[in-house]
């Protein structure tokens, strides 16, 4: 299935233009969701209720509200939001460039592919060399720079902040939160320095030991799948077929790490592996 189109534009850096589509990159899961049903299996539906009328609310009265105290809304038009003319509303508009090791994973939010724009019409079935080119120059800049470029963009009637990287043949845009969407990590408990305790030498040491044993050469996400939902798959498989399910539940042991240095130990020696080779 064809990737799904989600916004059309362009992005400018200096007096450069390219024109592009932003494509979703993420394929829902299967089993996502389920269906909420009543005790006969019925599925249920949720109504828009109103509870000062005590009526149904039908989507066409419905409209976009903010609350300024409490049960008192500026109600907003699709005209207003239309009048809201950002520059970014059409354009990704690109402010910086930064190295790809400064973009903290921590703030990316989605994943989208960028395209060029093929200019396809009813009338016109040929794509724009110039599109093309500009595109794939640009893709080619971020390649042999290591660079990622930030920028912003109009999403879904909200501006976000967004970096442009090139992945494989093309390009990746991450969508990221803004740093007062991040929780301080001086609000997680046990982490202050006050209450670190202190690494011994050797302990270190077998850590590291440890890590290297478990290092893979190259990191391939293709061996990993998502085992629970394959077995979901077998259980709505087996009852949809009046089978009876019969689960294996499989006993989780903690492991006591009171000795910090002994488990380190025993853990070397349970996955100890060869040493990769280091390359010339």
């Amino acid at each position: 299935m064809a990737a799904r189109t989600i916004w059309k534009g362009s992005i400018s850096f200096g007096l450069v233009n390219i024109p592009i589509q932003v494509f979703v990159a993420t394929q829902k899961d299967e089993f996502s969701s389920f269906n909420q049903l009543d005790g006969k299996g019925h599925k249920i539906k949720y109504k828009k209720w109103c509870p000062i009328e005590e009526r149904e609310v039908p989507w066409s009265e419905i409209k976009k509200g903010y609350e300024i105290t409490k049960n008192n809304y500026v109600v907003l038009e699709k005209e207003d939001l239309e009048n809201i003319k950002l520059k970014t509303t059409h354009t990704i508009e690109i402010s910086e460039f930064i190295d790809s090791e400064d973009l903290d994973p921590l703030f990316i939010e989605k994943n989208y592919y960028i395209g060029p724009d093929a200019g396809i019409t009813k009338k016109k079935k040929n794509t724009s060399p110039s599109n093309n080119k500009a595109y794939s120059l640009f893709i080619k800049i971020l390649n042999e720079t290591n660079k990622v470029a930030i920028g912003k963009v109009v999403l879904r009637d909200k501006e976000h902040l967004v970096a442009l990287r090139s992945y494989q043949r093309g390009l990746i845009m991450h969508q990221l939160k803004y740093l007062d969407e991040i929780k301080p990590m001086d609000e997680v408990e046990g982490i202050s320095s006050s209450q670190q305790p202190k690494v011994e030498d050797k302990e270190l040491s077998l850590g590291k030991t440890l890590v290297d044993n478990l290092t893979s050469e190259q990191f391939d996400i293709g061996k990993y799948s998502d085992t629970y939902s394959k077995e979901l798959e077998k259980l709505i498989e087996a009852k949809s077929k009046g089978q009876k399910v019969t689960v294996r539940e499989e006993e989780e042991k903690a492991e006591d790490t009171a000795n910090l240095l002994e488990a380190l130990k025993a853990s070397i020696n349970v996955k100890s592996k060869p040493r990769r080779q280091k390359r010339n």
